[in-house]
């Protein structure tokens, strides 16, 4: 049997077993009778598996008889990026999003196994078999992956050139999916709870562990696809406003907003209309950003190639979006509380401002992302919306966040005593206070920098001290590492993560120093500090690519600056960005052109410059390394969340 019809077979009986699963789910529940997920969520997994199995098989040994190895795949690529050329491109990527999709049906059908004829429990596990029914209707009919080459070739045309440049590309676009995936999972229990009209607590509680792991795959994923924009792109940036970058951020705003609402539904029975609404706009984000990255509607350095798929997702998105809202206003009257929030100042007052806050902004964020497109189709011409805009809304919305996190964890329930609150904050606002003073004295004098980094160090003392707390009562039970399953260790990990995060991007972005200097041979020069020194040229050549590289010193240290060109698809040279990086700061290089008249492997030619000099562009970024740390720690913040949350529950 060939790849393309063991390949479709595969798919074909993955898309069988999630439509009769979900139609078996539904008759179920409407007759009372025993419900079976687990059986069709094994079956549609080890098929679409399979089908996955196929596909790297076809990559690894690179046989180009599948056009999409072809297209994406070379002899001369290597193992990792063949590997990774499954979602380099668009129809594979589908092929990893309904592996994770299916892979995490199955995860929470077995979790629920003793409760499987639960109402709630059946009519979630047809939600996401339709789910995943749709995403692989898409790949057995317009985005078909196993489609064979017309005229099987001897050498493929090779991955897209920034897609072979770095490692990130093997953990960045899986743990973006993983989270895009993983917010099916409270979207399909908010649906069934509405169907079934049996709306609680402890299920929008229980879906709040399902909701932190995903976020916190998302986030990751995120941080870690800012660090490949700053390795690979060379414009010593890591976050441009990007559309396709803000699709991935809408999702994860609103989910922030859920699991901190999530909460205070569990704590006060409050918010019940507001977190099922989160939950279905978080999901209908998801479809929306995949339809900006899947259908060509948008032009960016991470959107895939225009396709036939974008009515398709849009009409899935407007579906799921409307079909939510309507149950939700359907269910509306009954779902209401009658107590509400006591004290604006109180947790839960707190909790309303951070709601309020990050769907604020998340509205902010899709009007920019949207309005070209809205634009174009009124007056049929282009118009982009910049990173001013943006950014006048991210730098005050971040200073809010981190004053809510200095407050809310401190804050107690229902009632807001000011005596009691600064009892408990006034440590951390001295030692703020402190840093602050040594920072102007020191020169810092931008006032909204200072102002983020008193409260970054207020939220940080915050979280550390509820970690404190924590670990004297565990101390106390006689089992110290038992604070590792206190309800708030977790978040306040993240917490900090989130803190580390945030000065990483205060100080990198406030205090970059950009400049663009030529040197001849054996010049040096100090650049913000930095001893910046050019020695000579080299040549490096293999089967992947070849490339001209600068020898340049920063600080005695060697860093090689290249212009790249890579075998295959594009013989277009790239620019390869150098950097030393350190927990102080960064310094990024680039080799943007060389003095004289003759051919150079790529590079720009400046013939008013002399023969043999170089022009480099030089970026220097204070603590830049924290942004990347702080991202992992965010990671370790929510996978401990999950694990404890895990662990109570069983």
């Amino acid at each position: 049997m060939s790849y393309s019809l063991l390949g479709r077979a595969a798919l074909w009986l993955s898309l069988a077993a999630t439509l009769v699963g979900a139609v078996h789910q539904v008759l179920a529940w409407r007759r009372g009778a025993r419900a079976h997920a687990r059986l069709y969520a094994a079956i549609s997994l080890g098929g679409v598996a399979l089908a996955v199995g196929v596909m790297q098989y076809a990559l690894i040994t690179h046989d180009f008889r599948l056009a999409y190895v072809a297209e994406n795949n070379a002899t001369f690529t290597p193992l990792l990026y063949s590997i990774t050329g499954m979602w380099s491109a668009l129809e594979g990527s589908l092929l990893l999003w309904v592996l994770l999709l299916d892979a995490m049906t199955l995860g929470v059908v077995s979790y629920y196994r003793r409760r499987r004829d639960e109402p709630v429990v059946v009519v979630a596990a047809a939600v996401m078999f339709l789910a995943s029914a749709f995403f692989t209707f898409l790949m057995v009919g317009p985005a078909d992956p196993f489609v064979a080459s017309a005229n099987p070739l001897s050498q493929g045309a090779g991955p897209n050139a920034l897609l072979q440049d770095n490692p990130l590309v093997a953990a960045h676009p899986p743990l973006l999916y993983a989270g895009f995936v993983g917010f099916t999972v409270p979207f399909a229990f908010a649906i069934a709870m509405l169907v079934t009209g049996r709306v609680s607590e402890t299920w929008a509680l229980e879906q709040r562990r399902w909701s932190v792991l995903a976020w916190g795959a998302l986030s990751v994923g995120i941080v870690l696809g800012a660090w490949w924009s700053y390795q690979v792109l060379g414009w010593g940036g890591f976050w441009g406003w990007d559309p396709v970058e803000n699709a991935a951020l809408l999702p994860w705003l609103t989910a922030t907003a859920y699991i901190h609402s999530v909460i205070v539904q569990d704590r006060r029975g409050l918010f019940r209309v507001w977190n099922l609404a989160l939950a279905i706009i978080t999901f209908s984000l998801t479809v929306l950003g995949t339809f900006f990255t899947r259908s060509g509607v948008l032009q960016s350095v991470h959107a895939f190639s225009s396709s036939t798929l974008g009515p398709l997702l849009i009409g899935f998105f407007f579906v799921c979006l409307a079909g939510g809202l309507g149950l939700l206003a359907w269910r509306g009257d009954s779902l209401r509380t009658p107590v509400g929030v006591d004290d604006p100042f109180s947790r839960e007052g707190l909790f309303v401002a951070n709601n309020v806050l990050f769907v604020g902004f998340a509205a902010v964020v899709l009007l920019g992302t949207l309005f070209p497109l809205l634009y174009q189709a009124v007056n049929g011409a282009q118009v982009t919306v910049g990173t001013p805009y943006f950014a006048s809304v991210a730098a005050p919305a971040g200073v809010v966040v981190l004053a809510l996190m200095s407050l809310a964890p401190l804050a107690g329930w229902r009632s807001a005593r000011a005596s009691v609150l600064w009892q408990r904050v006034r440590v951390s606002a001295w030692v703020a206070l402190a840093l602050v003073v040594v920072l102007e004295v020191a020169g810092v004098r931008k006032v909204t920098e200072l102002v983020a980094l008193f409260l970054a160090s207020v939220a940080a003392g915050a979280a550390l001290r509820t970690l404190r707390l924590n670990v004297a009562a565990a101390a106390q039970r006689g089992q110290r590492l038992s604070f590792l399953r206190a309800p708030t260790t977790g978040g306040m990990v993240t917490h900090l993560g989130v803190v580390i995060l945030a000065v990483g991007v205060v100080t990198s972005t406030s205090y970059a120093s950009r400049s663009e200097v030529t040197l001849a041979k054996g010049q040096r020069t100090v650049i913000a500090g930095q001893l910046v020194g050019f020695e000579g040229f080299r040549q490096v050549k293999s089967p992947l690519a070849s490339a001209t590289q600068v020898l340049v010193t920063v600080g005695g240290h060697p860093l090689y600056p290249a212009v790249t060109t890579f075998t295959g698809r594009s013989s277009q040279p790239v620019g390869t960005p150098a950097i030393d990086s350190s927990l102080v700061r960064d310094v990024y290089v680039t080799f943007d052109a060389i003095g004289g008249n003759g051919a150079t492997s790529g590079a720009q030619i400046r013939s008013d410059l002399p023969a043999g000099s170089v022009v480099l562009g030089v970026t220097v970024e204070p603590l830049l390394a924290w942004l990347w740390i702080g991202g992992i720690v965010v990671g370790l913040g929510s996978a401990l969340t999950f694990v404890r949350r895990r662990a109570r529950e069983d």
